[in-house]
C-alpha cells in the first residue's frame, strides 16, 4: 500500500514522467485543454477516490457519505452562485454525459433534436450520426454561412420552423464567435422547444464576465470543467428550477451510477478559483492572446492561411488551409515538430476526411494559465505563420528554438520535479 508508483509499476511511472516533460517543454495550444492547479491535482489523487456515493447530498444509498456530501454541496452552491443558476448538478463524468442526461430528461427516442452540424463547428454529441445522439434522435443540423463562416440566425429560425424540434442546442466545439443567446431563446420559444446551451468551451469566459452568460436565456446549460474553466476533466448541468427533478433523475439513476467524488471535490476547487480576480485576469489574457494570434496570421497575408470569420471573440481561432500546400494533419505535424501542440480540424464544407481535414483549431487557454503575456502570443502567432508558410524548411531550427525559449520562460509544475516523485 505504501510503495511509490516507480516501484509498483515502472512502466506507468515512465509514462507519467514523459508526459510531464512533454507538457513542460512544449506549447499546449489545443483549445479544449488547460493546466489544472496543484489544488485540483491534490483532490483528484485524494482518498475521496475510495468513496462510493450513489444518490445526492443528504439522499445517498450508501453510509459514510457525510464528508463527500459537504464537498458535493460546496460544488453545487459555488456553481449556482458563479453562473446565477437556479439548480446545478455536478455529477456528470464529462460533457458528453451531461448532454446525454439532458436529452434523456427532455426527449423521447425519435424526437427531433436541433444543433450545430459537426462539420460546421458543432460537437459530436449534438447529433453526429455515429454518436448516440444521432442514433436515438432525429437530427436537424444548422450550418454556418458558406461565405462568412458565421451562423446565419435567419437560417436557424427557418430550420426550426421547418423541423419543429423538441430541443434546440446553442453551442459549439469549433466556432470563434459569441452566440446570440437571446435570438436562440426567441426561436426556441416560437416553436415551443426548450433551449439548451452547451458552454463547454467558453464557460471560463462567462465566469469571468468576459462573455455573455447564457443562463438567463436557456432552460438548461451544460459544460465541461476542464477547458477555459481550468478544472478537472468532468461535466456539469445548470438548469431552471422547474427542470431540476428531471435533470437529477436523468443523471442518476438514468445515465450514471456512483459519482466520482474526488473529481467533484476538484470541481468545487475550480469553481472557487473561477470567482477570483486572478482568474478574471487570466481569462482576459486568454481572449487577448487569441485575438493576437488572429492578427498575426492575418498580417502574414499568406493566401494559404485563412482565419475563419476574420478573427475571434473567444479563446480559439480556426485556420482554413484549403489553399495551403499542407492539409490539416500535415500542419498539425509540422507545428508538433517545432514544439507547438494543436489539433487538425474540419472547416465548413471540408473536402477532406475528418482524420485529415483542411484546418487547424488553435487555443490560448493553457498558455494563459501558464502565464503567457500578450507579447508572447504575438510572437507565437508569427512563429505559426512562418511554420505554415513556404519558408518553413529554412527556418525550422530557429522556430523550434523560439518555442523552446518561451516554454522555459514559464515553468510548468516546477514543484513536481519528477512526475512520480514520492
Amino acid at each position: 500500500m505504501q510503495a511509490p508508483l516507480s516501484e509498483v509499476d515502472p512502466e506507468i511511472a515512465a509514462v507519467l514522467d514523459a508526459e510531464l516533460e512533454r507538457q513542460q517543454r512544449t506549447l499546449e495550444m489545443i483549445a479544449s485543454e488547460n493546466f489544472v492547479p496543484q489544488a485540483v491535482l491534490e483532490c483528484q489523487g485524494s482518498v475521496l477516490t475510495n468513496k462510493y456515493a450513489e444518490g445526492y447530498p443528504g439522499r445517498r444509498y450508501y453510509g459514510g457519505c457525510e464528508y463527500v456530501d459537504i464537498a458535493e454541496q460546496l460544488a453545487i452552491d459555488r456553481a449556482k452562485e458563479l453562473f446565477g443558476a437556479e439548480h446545478a448538478n455536478v455529477q456528470p463524468h464529462a460533457g458528453a454525459q451531461a448532454n446525454a442526461a439532458v436529452y434523456h430528461a427532455l426527449l423521447e427516442p425519435g424526437d427531433t433534436l436541433m444543433g450545430m452540424g459537426l462539420a460546421h463547428g458543432g460537437h459530436l454529441t449534438h447529433g453526429m450520426r455515429l454518436n448516440v445522439s444521432g442514433r436515438l434522435y432525429n437530427i436537424a443540423a444548422y450550418e454556418v454561412d458558406p461565405e462568412t463562416s458565421w451562423i446565419d440566425m435567419d437560417a436557424v429560425e427557418t430550420l426550426a420552423h421547418e423541423s419543429q424540434p423538441k430541443l434546440i442546442i446553442a453551442g459549439w466545439s469549433a466556432y470563434p464567435r459569441i452566440l446570440e443567446f437571446e435570438r436562440f431563446a426567441q426561436i426556441a420559444n416560437d416553436v415551443g422547444a426548450p433551449l439548451m446551451v452547451d458552454m463547454a468551451h467558453f464557460a471560463g469566459l462567462v465566469a469571468a464576465g468576459l462573455h455573455p452568460n447564457p443562463v438567463p436565456h436557456a432552460d438548461v446549460v451544460t459544460t465541461t470543467i476542464h477547458k477555459t474553466l481550468g478544472g478537472p476533466r468532468s461535466g456539469m448541468i445548470l438548469c431552471r428550477g422547474e427542470y431540476a427533478k428531471k435533470i437529477d433523475s436523468a443523471v442518476f439513476p438514468g445515465q450514471q451510477g456512483g459519482p466520482l467524488e474526488h473529481a467533484i471535490a476538484a470541481k468545487a476547487v475550480a469553481l472557487k478559483i473561477a470567482g477570483t480576480e486572478a482568474f478574471r485576469e487570466r481569462q482576459e489574457r486568454t481572449v487577448a492572446g487569441a485575438k493576437a494570434l488572429a492578427q498575426e496570421l492575418l498580417a502574414a497575408e499568406d493566401p494559404g492561411i485563412r482565419v475563419l470569420t476574420g478573427g475571434t471573440d473567444v479563446h480559439l481561432i480556426l485556420v482554413d488551409l484549403r489553399d495551403n500546400e499542407l492539409d490539416g494533419r500535415q500542419a498539425e505535424d509540422r507545428l508538433h515538430d517545432i514544439g507547438i501542440t494543436v489539433n487538425r480540424n474540419a472547416v465548413p464544407n471540408d473536402p477532406r476526411p475528418p482524420m485529415v481535414s483542411s484546418g487547424l483549431r488553435i487555443g490560448t487557454a493553457a498558455l494563459a494559465t501558464r502565464g503567457f503575456q500578450l507579447t508572447d502570443f504575438h510572437t507565437i502567432g508569427r512563429v505559426i505563420a512562418t511554420a505554415l508558410g513556404p519558408g518553413y524548411d529554412a527556418r525550422k531550427a530557429e522556430l523550434a528554438e523560439q518555442t523552446a525559449q518561451l516554454a522555459d520562460r514559464y515553468p510548468l509544475y516546477p514543484h513536481l520535479g519528477s512526475a512520480v516523485a514520492a
